[in-house]
């Protein structure tokens, strides 16, 4: 078995009794044993679950029973999503590691579709920081450069995703969090729309965080898409149905379009010039395609927005999952957990508000400016392993340029709740892979899919491995 395969491919080679569930199983639980003590991407296993659930697919195969579109293939879950009987600390010591007694919304729907669910990948404590690190578990390792982070949060699963441990990894993203760590690891990160898959509760405002996966293949971020964006008759929002389903995207044409260039990071921090070599490369590569690529100066929220949604937004989102003992988080997230006593309802009501108006004027530049939006995934190359979340710890009360650096380009996208996806273009001097993000229309994840197949057959970016990780 292949431990790079796509899912799609695992699962068509399950369901032709090529591969059987409990051997894809075992590879997997293989590799973590021999390859994660180093990385630290998987912070709780449940290998006699794994296999008994593994063996169970094998059984209804063999029976004739009606069997999900990706029956058998195992995936894990992120530490701060619930799994019935699994616990979920949300990387945190502040958090009981007590069984959770209720899946997430998106849990069932990846159970639904046939997935078993293997372990659980790090994250940083609440999702608050862009890497995959905490006192709780320790630093997730980049398996391009064990020295260097993963991005985050969803770093664990990228590095899982990255070292051949996992076909595809469920993750999650309020402001990067999916795309940072797939530019980090030479993988695809989509961040779906607002409301395109349902949540039980919408944390940090209302749908700026959204579930997903980190892939390696465009057909498996497409067709996981497919089975997680199921309209949900109870939410309070529902995306508009797409015209198709996003696994028959890749290969359709788009026209040709007006690719906007963003090159300076919103934040005016410096951007890494490998960054903005990934940028190009990509735009090399859409022209080459039939594409217009235009440099632009889009409005992509101001001062007061960015205020609102660090200061007012992220904080308060901690008490929607609160801490059962706050005294023993990180001590930048107990900073903020004590902040939110000083800001009032009213200054809450005025931020969203805030929010939700220069949200409109972000989204109204696509089809009237551009159609697709390009920038760098990120102004910063992958930082070392500790450095974010020392500078965060140290300094609390303030968003160090270790973080907000690898933001810059990603949050503008959660707040409006636009589709992103970060796409592995490009590799640096020193051998890291490096991302480009294109950001589309509302509700426009097809065009952003369409353009990712086109990329990936242009480069083959499938075909990389890590050193080292490769057999």
């Amino acid at each position: 078995m292949d431990p790079f395969a796509s899912a799609v491919r695992l699962a068509g080679a399950i369901r032709a009794r090529d591969l059987s569930p409990a051997e894809v199983a075992t590879a997997y639980l293989d590799r973590i044993d021999r390859l994660d003590p180093e990385i630290n991407a998987i912070i709780w296993r449940n290998d006699e679950h794994v296999m008994a659930a593994a063996r169970a697919a094998e059984r209804a195969l063999m029976s004739g029973d009606r069997i999900g579109p990706f029956h058998g293939v195992p995936l894990p879950v992120k530490d701060l999503t619930s799994v019935a009987g699994q616990p979920n600390t949300m990387g945190s010591r502040g958090v009981s590691g007590a069984p959770r007694t209720v899946n997430d919304l998106v849990v069932d729907r990846l159970i639904e579709a046939g997935f078993i669910l293997m372990g659980r990948s790090n994250t940083s404590e609440m999702g608050t920081l862009p890497v995959a690190e905490n006192a709780r578990y320790g630093p997730t390792a980049n398996p391009w450069d064990l020295a260097r982070s993963p991005a985050g949060s969803s770093g664990g699963a990228a590095a899982a995703v990255a070292a051949g441990m996992a076909p595809v990894a469920h993750g999650n993203d309020g402001g990067g969090s999916l795309r940072m760590p797939a530019s980090a690891c030479g993988l695809v990160g989509l961040k779906p729309s607002r409301a395109r898959i349902p949540q039980r509760i919408q944390s940090w405002w209302e749908y700026c965080t959204t579930e997903g996966v980190i892939t390696r293949y465009v057909e498996d971020t497409a067709a996981v898409l497919d089975v997680l964006c199921a309209p949900d008759p109870l939410a309070w929002f529902q995306a508009p149905a797409p015209d198709r389903r996003y696994a028959a995207e890749p290969g359709r044409p788009t026209g040709r379009l007006r690719v906007g260039l963003l090159l300076d990071a919103p934040t005016a921090l410096p951007v890494d010039p490998e960054c903005v070599n990934a940028a190009l490369a990509a735009a090399a590569l859409l022209e080459e395609l039939g594409h217009e690529v235009f440099p632009v100066k889009p409005f992509l929220l101001d001062a007061r927005g960015a205020h609102a949604y660090v200061e007012k937004v992220i904080p308060t989102s901690l008490y929607v999952h609160p801490f059962d003992d706050p005294q023993l988080a990180e001590p930048y997230n107990r900073h903020r957990w004590e902040r939110v006593r000083d800001i009032d309802a009213g200054e809450y009501a005025q931020a969203v508000a805030l929010l939700q108006a220069q949200s409109r004027q972000v989204a109204a530049q696509w089809r009237r400016d551009f159609d697709v939006l390009l920038t760098p995934t990120m102004a910063a190359s992958p930082p070392h392993v500790g450095a974010v979340l020392d500078d965060a710890n140290r300094h609390p009360d303030t968003t160090m340029p270790s973080a907000l650096a690898m933001v810059s380009f990603t949050t503008v996208a959660s707040v409006t709740g636009l589709p992103a996806i970060s796409l592995p273009v490009h590799t640096a001097a020193d051998g890291l892979p490096i991302g480009a993000q294109l950001i589309g229309a509302p509700f426009d994840e097809a065009t952003l899919i369409r353009l990712a197949g086109a990329l990936e057959e242009m480069t083959g970016w499938p075909a990389a491995r890590p050193p080292g990780y490769s057999l």
